[in-house]
Parts: C-alpha cells; sequence; structure tokens
C-alpha cells in the first residue's frame, strides 16, 4: 500500500506540476496586470459586498467557507513538513506560490461565477460545470468532478482528522481513536444541516480562529524580534541554495514549497471555486478579486506565521536525503528531538515560549482548523455530486458522502501520518493537473470578466454582469439574476 501511494506520488508531483503550477501562476499574473498588487484595496472593500439568500451566501461567507478549506493542517503540520524536508528555503517558496497564486485563484473563482447553475434550491459551481459550459467537453467535466469526489470526500479528509489525532495526543495524551470519535459526531451534527449551517459555522469560527492564532504566533516573534532579520535572510539564502548547511536540499525546497503552498492556499487546486460559485454578486469579478485575497490570509499571514515561530525558535528538523548512504547523518539541522514531522514542531516551538500553554493552544487550533477543512471538503464533494447527478435531484448520494466521510475521518485519525499526507498529496495533485490545464484553456471569459468590471468601475457604476457584453454564452443564470436582483 505504502510503496504504491510512494509510486503514484513521484508521477502526480513531478517537476513538471511544480513548472505547471509556477508557470501559470506567472502568466496569469502578466494577462492581469498583476491583478492581486493593483486591486488590493479593491479586494478588501468587497469582503463585505454581496448577501446571503434562499440560493447562495455573501461574499463574506463564501471567503469563509474558502478560508476553511485553505486554513487548515497545512498552516501548521504542512509548513512543519515543508521545512523538515526542503529546509528553511522552502518558506520562500510557498510565499511565491501565494503572490503568483492569487492570479490563478481569481482566474478560477470568476470562470466558477460565470458558468454557475442552481440546482435544488441552491448556487452550485465549480471546473467541472464550467469544463461543461466554458469548454463544451462534456466528459472532461464529468471526469474532473469524479477526481474531485474521490479526492474531497475520500483522499484528503484523512490528512485533517489524522492531524487533529496527533495534536491532541501530543497535548492531552489522548488516544487518537476517541479523536476520531469526537470529530465524527460533530461532523455529522453540522453537514447533516445543509450548506447554509456549514456557511453559518465558518462565518463565526474561521475569523476567530485565524487572528487569534497569528497573534498568539506573534507574541513568540516580538519575544525574540531580534532574530526576524537573521530568519528572513536564512529563509532567502536557503532558497537561492547560498547557505551551506542546506544546499542539500536545494531542489526539494523548491518542491516541498511548491507542493505545501499548493496544499495550504489551495490556488489553482480547484477546490475553492466550488464555494466561490456559491456567493451572491451582482459581477463575477466581485468574488474572483475577493478569493485572490485568501490566498494572502492563508499563505502570508498563517503559514508564515508558523514559519517564523519554528525558525526563530529553532524547534525543526531538516532531514539529511542522503542519510543511509556511508557518512552521512539523518538531520542537516535537528532542533526538535524525537519529536515527529508535523504539528508537534509546532507544539514544540509554542512550549519554548509558552511553557505548559503552547502545546494545548496548538491541539485547539488545529481542531478548528482542520475540522473546519474536512466541512469545506464535505461542501466540494457534495458540489461535483451535484453536477453528476443533475438529472437525478436525489438527496440519497449525499447521504452516502456523509456516510463515507465518517468513515474516512475515523480511518485518518488512526493511520500513519505519513501514509495519510502522501495519499492527500495525491488528490491535491490530481485535482491541480485537471484544473489547470481547464483554465488554461478556458482564460479568455475570466479576462474577459475582467475588463468589463474594470470599464465599469471607471464609468463610476457598481458594476453588473451581462454575458453578452462579452460574447460569454451558456451562462444563463445570470438572466435570472440580474433579472430578480439575487445580490
Amino acid at each position: 500500500m505504502e510503496n504504491l501511494v510512494g509510486i503514484l506520488n513521484g508521477i502526480i508531483w513531478s517537476n513538471a506540476l511544480i513548472v505547471l503550477c509556477l508557470g501559470t501562476g506567472l502568466y496569469f499574473s502578466v494577462r492581469t496586470r498583476f491583478l492581486q498588487v493593483r486591486h488590493f484595496k479593491e479586494m478588501f472593500r468587497l469582503l463585505f459586498d454581496g448577501k446571503s439568500s434562499e440560493s447562495g451566501v455573501s461574499s463574506f461567507q463564501a471567503l469563509s467557507m474558502t478560508l476553511a478549506g485553505r486554513v487548515g493542517t497545512g498552516n501548521i503540520a504542512g509548513v512543519a513538513t515543508a521545512i523538515a524536508f526542503g529546509g528553511p528555503g522552502a518558506m520562500f517558496w510557498m510565499w511565491l506560490v501565494a503572490f503568483l497564486g492569487a492570479s490563478t485563484a481569481f482566474i478560477e473563482a470568476t470562470l466558477a461565477q460565470i458558468y454557475k447553475e442552481k440546482h435544488l434550491g441552491e448556487l452550485r459551481g465549480g471546473p467541472a460545470f464550467y469544463i461543461e459550459r466554458g469548454l463544451g467537453v462534456k466528459w472532461f467535466g464529468v471526469l474532473f468532478a469524479i477526481v474531485s469526489v474521490i479526492s474531497a470526500g475520500v483522499l484528503l479528509p484523512g490528512v485533517q482528522a489524522n492531524s487533529v489525532a496527533d495534536g491532541i495526543k501530543n497535548a492531552f495524551n489522548l488516544d487518537t481513536w476517541i479523536t476520531g470519535v469526537g470529530v465524527v459526531l460533530i461532523f455529522a451534527a453540522i453537514v447533516f444541516g445543509g450548506v447554509k449551517r456549514i456557511a453559518k459555522f465558518t462565518e463565526y469560527v474561521v475569523p476567530f480562529m485565524a487572528i487569534g492564532y497569528i497573534f498568539v504566533a506573534l507574541l513568540i516573534i516580538i519575544v525574540d524580534i531580534k532574530q526576524l532579520p537573521d530568519v528572513i535572510l536564512l529563509i532567502f539564502k536557503s532558497a537561492f541554495n547560498m547557505e551551506a548547511g542546506f544546499g542539500a536540499v536545494f531542489g526539494l525546497a523548491v518542491q516541498w514549497g511548491v507542493k505545501r503552498g499548493i496544499y495550504s492556499n489551495e490556488a489553482g487546486q480547484g477546490t475553492a471555486p466550488h464555494i466561490a460559485a456559491a456567493a451572491n454578486v451582482s459581477h463575477p469579478v466581485k468574488q474572483g478579486l475577493v478569493q485572490s485575497f485568501s490566498v494572502y490570509v492563508d499563505t502570508l499571514l498563517v503559514c508564515s506565521a508558523t514559519g517564523f515561530m519554528l525558525l526563530m525558535t529553532g524547534k525543526y528538523n531538516v532531514h539529511n536525503p542522503a542519510f543511509g548512504t556511508s557518512g552521512a547523518t539523518e538531520f542537516l539541522y535537528a532542533g526538535a528531538q524525537n519529536v515527529a514531522v508535523g504539528p508537534g514542531f509546532t507544539q514544540s516551538a509554542m512550549d519554548s515560549v509558552f511553557p505548559g500553554f503552547g502545546s494545548y493552544f496548538v491541539a485547539i487550533a488545529l481542531f478548528f482548523f482542520a475540522f473546519t477543512t474536512i466541512l469545506a471538503y464535505y461542501y466540494i464533494a457534495e458540489a461535483n455530486i451535484s453536477y453528476l447527478t443533475r438529472k437525478f435531484e436525489s438527496p440519497v448520494f449525499n447521504y452516502i458522502l456523509k456516510i463515507i466521510m465518517m468513515l474516512v475521518i475515523m480511518y485518518g485519525s488512526v493511520n500513519q501520518a505519513k501514509l495519510a499526507w502522501e495519499i492527500g498529496d495525491i488528490g491535491v495533485g490530481l485535482m491541480a493537473w485537471f484544473n489547470i490545464i481547464a483554465i488554461l484553456l478556458l482564460q479568455k471569459p475570466a479576462l474577459a470578466a475582467l475588463k468589463d468590471y474594470e470599464k465599469q468601475k471607471k464609468q463610476g457604476k457598481d458594476p453588473l454582469f451581462n454575458p453578452e457584453d462579452i460574447g460569454v454564452t451558456n451562462a444563463h443564470i445570470w438572466d435570472t439574476i440580474q433579472k430578480n436582483k439575487e445580490f
């Protein structure tokens, strides 16, 4: 099993995917004239634009649900893993993926808005929808939907559950199966309440947990602020193979930085568009810009907070890729003795500054981070089931999904962390391959929508979207939205 998973990971996460992710982000940054910089102020303003309705959610609720997916175990355990196998330089490549990925996130979210539709009274959309409606290739849309259901519903939840169980075991010495049962019960209580309950839960929980975590991390950074310039220098030197101590992991720094960057901020992965499509807005670009902002929050704030904490306290290890050969040591740097790769690094870092508090706080933060991410995965899987079963109009498939995810959560809680992460990486990689190819082929409507939005803004208008104005077909729902003013 482990060997098979490892082989699949090597194929999916080859250098080709890394180049594709970075190249696509750079390409869309140039095509949008670096909207992630030009429209930063507009992104912030739009956070509170739009309102919820019977069929959709507000921009802020959609942002919260998106952040629920983006801000998860990748921000705590994922950053630790990237540093462990790629050295401090992996942080730089995570930053680069976030900066360039903000433009990719804009394109995919805007497309999701353009081609969304209503199913069982709720707004639905995502890559499968815009692949079928925009590209006109139904079999490709069906294939993506199947891959997404498998990835979000089966492969990815186990990673989040595993990190929660490990974090709580480290802090409270609670058996992982007990944590698994608890997470399953809470998950069931929320998801059986529908998308609105998910949106409401994440709207309150996500901002609170993110601000709380960043605040504690900042306290740790402030305690030893004199180290910060040296740590930043170490990150850049290690990123470009100018730090002798970590020269052996230069290539791995790029690989792990990109891999964990994508896992964390999800830009280009194809998960966030499902949630973006549920927002009630007057113009697709509005939600596209909001989704770009969420990438910044995830990586440049939360991930950076974790990374600086680990590097400033020295509570991390860097594995030697040559270990096992003659004379090679196990670690290039060993600052977290007898601590397994994952949330334990972050717990150890916090405990070094706040003894008796750090590990408990990380365990609790990890629970909320990971749990809300599981909820986001459920919504993504459900959206793709809606796509696959549009002609059936039956809720039975959603019930089956709930049961399967409950079993996966339980399995992930008691499984080995390494295997759980590798299975999760397969899910992330598969979705990224399909989605990035799709948005590269279907970029024209999103770029045209951006041009239309900017034109209306210059005229002093609150932009309204009419697909015909930019030559877009198969976006029929916008006639109803504008007619009934559902925004």
